[in-house]
């Protein structure tokens, strides 16, 4: 069965920990032709009053009153509970998207998708930037890489308590430049510090791919600025991503030179930018979308 986008059956959806992004789950899920919002679960009782009197949903402090209604469930809770959550969803045969990171630990999240295999569910996990339209623009683009550079960085956010910054921020990353290149890593090489948590709080790692591909990648959440882009280096062409704003501009390489002045010597580049249109859209309705899809459609 194809189930075409934005064609979904009726599917009955919950959220479990209606926080910061909880709430984005909400919105989202409204934009979605077909689905019901049949249940949101949180144990703070000030968020579930404040939710419920925005949106008018039912809403429940215990998780486990909600597993009979609903078909698919997003759990956005601290990472030190996923495990446990998303565990209990799948043994009461629901279908869960749960926020990254899947859980603290590997062995924890192989036992989870053995679970989901047997009972035949979807389990998926909230890597949000696979979604972003100039991401799946950009991978129409790319031939041949030799180098990859990614920053991300802005300043510490006191709601991520339980996580470095590699399994905050990181992990979207190299995600999206493994799927960018497709090939087998030869070669790992980090370092990191500690600045204002107790977990690493900057990164910067280096991955080299078989084919000889090159990807720097810098994270920190020790910044004053806040910064997304991904930049590539391929024959002909420099591509810069700007992941906020959904952009693309590809600078091409025209003339350069060395210009003398009365005093000095000067280096001159001249080279054209040529910007990618994106249609832009909202990346987690996408994202949720994919996952209803894949829930209700195999």
């Amino acid at each position: 069965m194809i189930v075409k986008k934005n064609h979904l059956p009726p599917v009955r959806v919950g959220i479990v920990g209606v926080g910061h992004m909880g709430r984005y789950h909400v919105g989202a899920y409204s934009e979605i032709n077909n689905v019901e919002i049949a249940a949101l679960a949180d144990r703070d009782e000030s968020r579930l009053k404040m939710i419920s009197d925005e949106f008018d949903l039912p809403v429940f402090g215990d998780y486990r009153h909600i597993f009979d209604k609903v078909d698919a469930v997003s759990i956005a809770v601290p990472t030190n509970l996923h495990y446990t959550v998303v565990k209990e969803f799948l043994e009461a045969g629901v279908h869960v998207l749960v926020e990254k990171p899947i859980t603290r630990t590997l062995a924890e999240a192989e036992e989870l998708f053995d679970l989901a295999e047997r009972k035949n569910l979807q389990l998926h996990i909230g890597h949000v930037e696979r979604f972003n339209a100039a991401v799946l623009e950009i991978k129409k683009i790319i031939e041949e890489p030799y180098l990859i550079e990614s920053r991300r960085i802005g300043p510490y956010a006191a709601r991520i308590d339980d996580a470095g910054v590699v399994l905050d921020l990181l992990i979207h990353d190299i995600d999206i430049v493994q799927n960018l290149i497709d090939e087998p890593i030869k070669r790992i090489h980090a370092m990191g510090a500690r600045v204002v948590s107790d977990f690493e709080d900057l990164v910067n790692l280096q991955l080299q791919f078989e084919g000889g591909c090159v990807a720097n990648l810098v994270a920190s959440r020790a910044s004053e600025l806040k910064s997304r882009t991904l930049a590539v280096s391929q024959k002909g062409a420099h591509i810069v991503l700007d992941y906020t704003d959904q952009e693309i501009d590809i600078h091409r390489h025209a003339s350069s030179s060395y210009v003398l002045t009365s005093n000095q010597l000067k280096y001159r580049q001249e080279s054209f930018i040529e910007r990618i249109f994106v249609h832009k859209h909202n990346p987690l309705r996408l994202e949720l979308q994919h996952f209803l899809e894949c829930a209700v459609g195999g």
